[in-house]
């Protein structure tokens, strides 16, 4: 019988959810489902220096809010529970101490002072990768005794084996292989007791009974560290794959100081971009479907996920593919569902009430319809819309062009009598009124539409030009008109 697939992304609380770990989340996600499996949300909270309060909640709340489920986590429990580090140690301290026994651990004494001193000795003499210089390696269990007793603070080392190949079949890259003489002998448990990355995440991944590691590319040099405590307790290596890094616009590491990406699930969130198009986005973000569709719902991705299909080289951060992609999820919904995505962001830059009155509910839903099919996240309403709520129009380049044409005075004199005649303030009625100055005037296309519309809107593209004139209203409009005829 086949071995159940359980996967796991493992966050640490040292920050909110961001990119990188989504994408991860999102594979692991993707292939525990494909496979009928098990995705367990573990969290690394040993760095407690380093953790930030909301960590957690963010990574937990905002991939549920990307429709990554997940069947095992610190807030709905699980068979193999905890699923906190730090509820954990005992496990580490038990299985330090079986190491230190088996002798293939040590106690180390050294100080940070001296280590750093070894580092620097070895940097001068040109080694690139300085790695521990075995001071406490032979130390007799007599020394060690005297040392301890002594009341010296120690970690606890790995003995690195001599002349050893770690090799394995990456689910990614291919054939992989690491020499031991390059590694040195490693720190399995700080001085204060707490496990260090490496070693504490094997025995989670073994407890837990998980059976493939997808990560990224920067744990690809952990990996013979962790294979050396799997063979330390011939316990057999989950399958290893390790997802190539995320690059910006300029073929650059993604880093969380990039400020020309927005970095967080939670600011995408905030912005009113929706989660499917996030999710759809993320997939194919180092992973490809065969033929050239783009958009799949969350139950596609499952059925056509094939880890053969990850990408070896880097996958770029495509803004504008994003923007393009929530595009499409808005087209796809109800007017209603796009007022509600894209109406706190008038009120909270302050362009509404808070509390809308009937009337301007209705006034704003005509208002957001204009840009339903053209706006990309929700909060990009407050720019489009700007022009209903600027009392004073300042006029570009492109815009005086237009204005200078010689017609304008005689259309924009015609078009402001037909306002002032209409008895009703409707899209149909100010069509009419548009029609009429044609017909008085003898100006047609460009040159009756153009004028008219930068009059009133203060720009030279926008929505369909009765509605928009409607939604600015009579007074406005008639005021706009009156205000260019002087």
């Amino acid at each position: 019988m086949a071995k159940e697939v359980r996967v796991r992304y493992a966050p640490s609380p040292t920050g909110y959810l961001h990119i990188g770990g989504a994408r991860t989340a999102l594979f692991n996600y993707l292939y525990a489902k494909h496979h009928n499996g098990k995705f367990i949300v573990r969290i690394e909270d040993t760095d407690i220096e380093r953790n930030v309060e909301g960590g957690e909640a963010s990574q937990l709340d905002n991939l549920k809010w990307l429709g990554i489920e997940y069947d095992e986590s610190i807030d709905i429990g699980g068979p193999y529970a905890p699923y906190r580090q730090m509820e954990r140690l005992d496990i580490y301290k038990e299985h330090a101490e079986k190491l230190l026994e088996l002798g293939v651990a040590y106690k180390c004494f050294c100080s940070s002072e001296k280590l750093e001193a070894s580092r620097e000795e070895q940097k001068a003499r040109g080694v690139a990768a300085p790695t521990y210089d075995g001071t406490c390696r032979h130390l007799s269990a007599e020394e060690v005794a005297a040392k301890e007793a002594a009341g010296e603070p120690y970690t606890i080392r790995m003995r690195v084996p001599e002349n050893v190949t770690y090799e394995f079949e990456d689910l990614v890259r291919g054939q992989v292989s690491f020499e031991s003489k390059d590694i040195g002998d490693w720190v399995i448990v700080k001085a204060n007791g707490i496990p260090t990355y490496n070693y504490a995440v094997v025995l989670d991944d073994h407890f837990m009974e998980i059976s493939h590691v997808f990560r990224g590319e920067e744990h690809l040099s952990n990996t013979p560290k962790q294979m050396m405590i799997f063979d330390a307790f011939d316990w057999e290596y989950p399958s290893f794959g390790h997802m190539t890094l995320i690059i910006n616009e300029n073929r650059k590491k993604l880093s969380k100081r990039d400020e020309s990406i927005i970095q967080f699930i939670t600011q995408y969130k905030d912005l009113g971009y929706l989660p499917e198009a996030m999710f759809n986005f993320f997939a194919l973000l180092g992973w490809s479907p065969e033929g050239e569709e783009e958009i799949f719902s969350k139950e596609e991705f499952i059925k056509i996920f094939d880890e053969k299909r990850l990408s070896k080289s880097p996958s770029m951060f495509d803004k504008q593919k994003l923007t393009w992609m929530n595009n499409q999820y808005i087209k796809k919904l109800s007017l209603e569902e796009v007022v509600s995505l894209s109406l706190p962001h008038l009120q909270k830059a302050g362009l509404l009430p808070a509390e809308l009155t009937a009337q301007e509910h209705a006034w704003a839903t005509d208002l957001i319809a204009l840009y339903h099919d053209q706006m990309s996240f929700g909060a990009e309403i407050v720019e489009l819309s700007s022009l209903f709520f600027n009392d004073h129009i300042e006029y570009d380049d492109e815009a005086k062009a237009v204005l200078a044409g010689e017609q304008v005075p005689e259309v924009m004199a015609a078009f402001k009598a037909q306002l002032e005649g209409l008895e009703e303030f409707t899209p149909d009625a100010v069509k009419a009124a548009i029609k009429a100055v044609q017909k008085e005037t003898g100006h047609k296309g460009k040159n009756l539409f153009m004028p008219i519309r930068v009059v009133t809107t203060g720009e030279t593209h926008g929505p369909e030009l009765p509605n928009a004139i409607c939604l600015i209203g009579k007074e406005k409009t008639i005021d706009r008109v009156g205000r260019f005829a002087q």
